[in-house]
């Protein structure tokens, strides 16, 4: 389970003249798990739930063929979706979830730079969310998309 940092623990790069800083509207998650061995940064954005996964591809996230490996797509496509569906269960409490089923289709490869994964929510309820994912390279190429559904957990 990901866990959202409290306001203290937050980065902050302060406030300008024109409102609040983007510290303000957006938060980092941080995961002692799996987003410490891939190595990907997850950004919350407060005003309207949406989440954003950015990845550096490093040789480890490639395989034997020297593309970007199914499982590392797989893992970001997840985060990018759970942390959307949680969003909109909660967005004070970043509400804990499960994911019930996660489909992925794949479109293209890549060998190296920055992708990024973004997620939207298509419908759901009191405890289950439908999302649509997509993971794009640095020159905004569509690499792969997922479809996933998602249920609220009560602790």
């Amino acid at each position: 389970m990901t866990k959202a940092l409290p306001e203290a623990d937050q980065q902050v790069t302060g406030q300008n003249e024109t409102g609040p800083s983007q510290s303000d509207q957006t938060f980092q998650i941080e995961d002692p798990g799996v987003q410490q061995l891939v190595g990907y940064k997850t950004t919350i954005d407060r005003r309207d739930g949406s989440c954003v996964v950015i990845l550096d591809l490093q040789p480890p996230h490639l395989n034997r063929h020297g593309i970007l490996h199914g499982g590392i797509v797989a893992t970001l496509l997840d985060v990018v979706c759970g942390n959307t569906a949680s969003q909109f269960f909660d967005r004070e409490n970043h509400a804990a979830l499960v994911t019930v089923s996660l489909t992925l289709s794949y479109v293209a490869a890549v060998r190296g730079g920055r992708i990024t994964a973004t997620a939207r929510v298509t419908g759901g309820g009191a405890s289950i969310a439908h999302l649509f994912g997509e993971l794009h390279d640095d020159e905004g190429r569509l690499l792969a998309t997922a479809t996933g559904v998602f249920k609220r957990i009560r602790k």
